[in-house]
């Protein structure tokens, strides 16, 4: 029986296989898929065993019937993935190869990334595994095979959540500083504002923590990117909710302000649970144009967000996280009301 195993065949969100003709559906509000996201895919699956993943090795029965970020991910053959690629190269600006912690994720994607450059031209991200790179030479080979783009998922706001998650307290192999060891490297290799560093909200930190490493993060010339919890079945972690509108919409708005220079952490205002209170500015201005609460990813040549994964972090219909296209006045409207209520709640049970 053949092997199903990546290079040859890779895995593709459920968005990435609608917008590229493999599958039958629409977006709802008719969002569209700017960026297709690969994943590589193993028979052993992936090595690392975080509590929140759909992928962790102590969850996963069938490679092809797991779920990552929430949806399914269907697996195949990459010269397929390529053709099509290629016959809807102009509906999409941007490809992200991700890997899994397997000793052939890197190997494995920098033949992918190269194949991916050299037959579709289009921008490349390349998601990588910290704990398989070893260092600055392996980045910069990603980099010469054409990747543009490095993104590194450190997830976690703190350490003690990364311990606890990702590291120890699962018995996994990843470790919290030679992530951020690898983060300055591919600052160095790929340039300022080249490298994005992924963060969950909603893994059990306070909103100072989150914000206090979104600062590290751009202090590092890295840009963050925001994801809301959802829990994954079968992981460890399926208990726990999502976490609350404002706090996430507190978090982007923070986001978007550190990122752009407008606001600075030592300039925001926390209560004594670590919830943001106040900005260092008039957010007003901000908030109007609902550029905060899009979805942050990798960039097309035009500066603007490619990477929108409609519909990852929530179901279509449903309260939405992230929007995969720049909210209207009714959303705005929505939005307004998010920021502030639940902290409302919560600063009750403080007092």
């Amino acid at each position: 029986m053949e092997s199903l195993e990546s290079p040859k065949y890779i895995q593709t969100s459920l968005a990435a296989a609608i917008t590229l003709k493999l599958k039958k559906g629409k977006f709802y509000r008719e969002a569209r898929l700017n960026c297709l996201n690969l994943l590589l895919s193993y028979e052993s699956g992936c090595k690392g065993r975080c509590a929140y993943c759909g992928l962790a090795k102590d969850r996963i029965t069938r490679v092809d019937e797991s779920t990552f970020i929430r949806v399914k991910w269907p697996k195949y053959e990459f010269e397929e993935i390529l053709r099509q690629a290629k016959k809807e190269q102009d509906n999409l600006k941007r490809v992200c190869v991700a890997m899994v912690t397997n000793p052939r994720a890197l190997d494995d994607c920098n033949y992918l990334v190269r194949r991916l450059k050299e037959d579709t031209g289009l921008l490349i991200s390349a998601l990588v595994t910290p704990t398989l790179i070893r260092n600055k030479s392996q980045i910069a080979e990603l980099k010469e095979n054409g990747a543009d783009s490095l993104g590194i998922a450190v997830d976690t706001a703190t350490e003690k959540l990364f311990e606890r998650f990702r590291g120890l307290g699962v018995q996994g192999p990843h470790h919290w500083a030679h992530y951020w060891q690898v983060v300055q490297d591919a600052v160095d290799v790929f340039g300022a504002n080249n490298v994005s560093v992924h963060l969950i909200v909603g893994l059990g930190e306070t909103e100072a923590e989150m914000v206090e490493v979104i600062q590290r993060v751009y202090q590092l010339k890295a840009i963050p990117h925001l994801f809301a919890f959802y829990p994954e079945k079968g992981s460890p972690l399926e208990m726990l909710g999502q976490p609350p509108i404002g706090q996430y919409r507190r978090i982007q708005l923070a986001r978007y302000l550190i990122v752009n220079g407008l606001d600075h952490r030592g300039q925001m205002k926390f209560n004594s649970a670590g919830q943001l209170t106040a900005f260092g500015i008039n957010i007003e201005p901000t908030v109007n144009t609902g550029l905060p609460f899009m979805t942050s990813g990798c960039r097309d040549l035009q500066g603007e967000v490619a990477c929108n994964r409609p519909y990852g972090n929530e179901r279509p219909g449903e309260l939405l996280y992230n929007y995969p296209f720049r909210p209207t006045g009714e959303d705005l409207e929505l939005i307004r009301k998010q920021l502030w209520p639940g902290l409302e709640r919560n600063l009750a049970a403080v007092r």
